[in-house]
């Protein structure tokens, strides 16, 4: 066997009252990266309330979807001239990854030297306030980047399923399939270990018994607690073990067509399974998957498990009514065709993509996208 290393570097903090953590904090700068949205909303207050007085707080509300490059080049700047002792990256995977961008930058500038990043989720999806990894765009290119880096793991996390009782139906669908993507592609990454398919299978365990919960009834706390323990272990488990070539694809579906990522992920997730599938050992490791998550008994055919775990995939996004393909996402023909070979070209070149179990072609990809379409 060879020699492995397994690197959990986030304190995670998770239950009843998990944000009255921020209250040891005092006499610090602290910098806090959200949306604006959360400010409007008053979310934002939640966070503030706890904060001691003895704090200079400032925030940060530019953060936008799919984390520009030009937003990042903006806090640096800002990041430069406020000179925080602390960080808090408050909201949705976008405001988690911006605060990752800014810190990576401002560390490679030799000005953020021991300067803490506390990650606070007000999605389940990402899992972005436990990985090392953070994804921007260039919207000039229309391209997406994923880069990892283990200078921008969060050094904490606060997990307060509170903050997630509001979302609303289609992003707690979108936000969970990516959870469901991030858990079913570092099950067969070429990283996968035992620790990580621990992680995995108990996160589609999660998922499968409570997101439908969630996404019929968004105020029931036991299922949110759930799917956030779920999305901070399918982030654990890729962040170690890798993503695969869904992700190299919703990248740039995302970056070139502008759909939410979560929902590109659930587009193209059985057809990346069917593809990895044509090479037998992954197939069997899927098939691990169903008789591990109960979708079906051990006594049954690999071939089968596999076609039950589809079956269940595909039910949970038919009964979150989420669109089946790119067209009823809004591609038309004549945009898919004058895009189908960049998408493919950078899915190609994405930094998940030597992590897939089966090796990837420009061809093989817009296949897929063909499928999807």
């Amino acid at each position: 066997m060879k020699l492995e290393r397994i690197y959990l570097r986030t304190k995670i903090y998770y239950g009843e009252n998990s944000l009255e953590h921020l209250a040891a904090i005092t006499g610090k700068r602290i910098w806090i990266i959200c949306d604006r949205f959360l400010i409007e909303n008053g979310s934002i207050r939640k966070v503030l309330e706890v904060i001691d007085n003895s704090n200079e707080v400032k925030l940060f509300n530019g953060v936008l979807p799919d984390t520009p490059l030009t937003v990042i080049g903006k806090g640096v700047a800002i990041f430069k001239q406020f000179r925080p002792e602390v960080m808090i990256a408050f909201g949705g995977g976008s405001a988690i990854d911006t605060a990752k961008g800014i810190l990576y930058f401002a560390r490679e500038m030799k000005i953020a030297a021991g300067v803490p990043l506390i990650a606070i989720p007000t999605t389940s999806g990402t899992g972005s306030e436990v990985t090392a990894a953070t994804v921007v765009v260039d919207h000039e290119t229309k391209k997406k980047h994923i880069f990892f880096d283990d200078s921008i793991y969060p050094d904490e996390a606060i997990l307060d399923a509170k903050l997630t009782l509001s979302l609303p139906p289609e992003i707690t669908a979108n936000t969970g399939m990516d959870v469901m993507t991030h858990a079913m592609e570092a099950y067969v990454a070429k990283g996968s270990s035992v620790y990580t398919d621990a992680m995995a299978e108990k996160a589609v365990e999660l998922i499968m018994r409570s997101l439908l919960q969630c996404y019929r009834h968004g105020g029931d706390e036991q299922a949110r607690v759930e799917m956030l323990l779920a999305s901070s272990l399918a982030g654990i488990a890729f962040s170690i073990a890798g993503l695969g070539m869904s992700h190299s694809i919703a990248h740039q579906v995302g970056g070139t067509f502008h759909i939410a990522h979560g929902l590109a992920n659930a587009l193209l997730l059985n057809e990346v399974i069917l593809f990895n599938s044509l090479d037998d050992r992954v197939a069997a490791k899927y098939a691990q998957m169903a008789y591990r998550t109960g979708m079906v008994e051990r006594s049954a055919d690999p071939k089968l498990a596999v076609a039950v775990l589809l079956a269940c995939i595909t039910s949970l996004k038919k009964l979150m009514n989420m669109p089946l393909t790119l067209s009823e996402c809004g591609v038309s023909q004549e945009n898919f065709d004058q895009y189908v070979h960049y998408v493919a070209q950078n899915a190609v070149q994405d930094g998940c993509t030597p992590m897939n179990p089966r090796g990837i072609t420009e061809q093989d990809v817009e296949t897929l996208l063909k499928k999807i379409h």
